[in-house]
């Protein structure tokens, strides 16, 4: 009677469900959900389903099943997310080291307009529009997101290296190695001087390059 409703719920999670929780979700005792699961695994192990319901430490989840493994490991790989820019992670840098930052600054720094390579680290959840600067026109402010510090590898921002207190001035370049899957882990002297930066909102001149080994994972 439940079992397409719990496969919902189970599909749009993702996660694993926990018992209790289904039993709360659909408002039954222990013992019905129990058959309801139980059903909803029979379903499951039918040959024409790809799917297969499992339990972890209390929780339900749906997975692939293993003869499915080939087609959906290739849609992943077509799925995957090209690496960054060279420009976006000059953006990245900037603002992870001068955050809250407007986009008036982030162009300040580079020299050239950034408004679109902002919006989009925003649509990748990147970054993330903060509040506004209280100044003419209130400019949005704009900060790193955790999804940054995971795909940099960084517990907090605090793991960040500390910059040297003098640089040359003119433009500075900022760069970042990924990976094939497009996640940047840094190696262990991720952080090295290259060039300058300059701008008038900072307040020491600063310039960064941000390198990492590329990940085997």
């Amino acid at each position: 009677m439940y079992e397409s409703k719990i496969e919902a719920v189970l599909f749009v999670s993702g996660n694993p469900v926990h018992f209790d929780r289904l039993c709360e979700i659909f408002s039954l005792p222990p013992d019905e959900m129990l058959t309801e699961l139980e059903s909803l695994e029979k379903m499951k192990e039918d040959k024409n389903s790809g799917l297969s319901l499992i339990k972890l430490d209390g929780a339900y989840q749906l997975c692939t099943k293993q003869e499915t493994s080939e087609h959906v490991k290739k849609f992943l790989e077509m799925k995957k997310s090209p690496p960054l820019s060279k420009a976006a992670l000059e953006v990245l840098a900037i603002t992870a080291y001068h955050q809250p930052v407007t986009r008036s600054f982030i162009e300040q720094v580079r020299g050239i307009d950034s408004s679109s390579i902002v919006t989009g680290l925003e649509e990748k959840g990147l970054l993330v529009e903060c509040g506004h600067l209280d100044a003419p026109g209130r400019p949005a402010l704009f900060t790193t997101t955790e999804a940054f510090l995971r795909s940099f590898g960084l517990d907090s921002l605090d793991a960040l290296p500390e910059l040297p207190d003098e640089f040359s001035l003119d433009n500075g370049q900022m760069s970042l190695d990924f990976d094939e899957k497009g996640k940047g882990v840094p190696s262990d002297d991720e952080f090295s001087t290259e060039n300058g930066i300059k701008s008038d909102e900072a307040h020491n001149n600063k310039e960064l390059s941000l390198n990492k080994q590329s990940d085997n994972n």
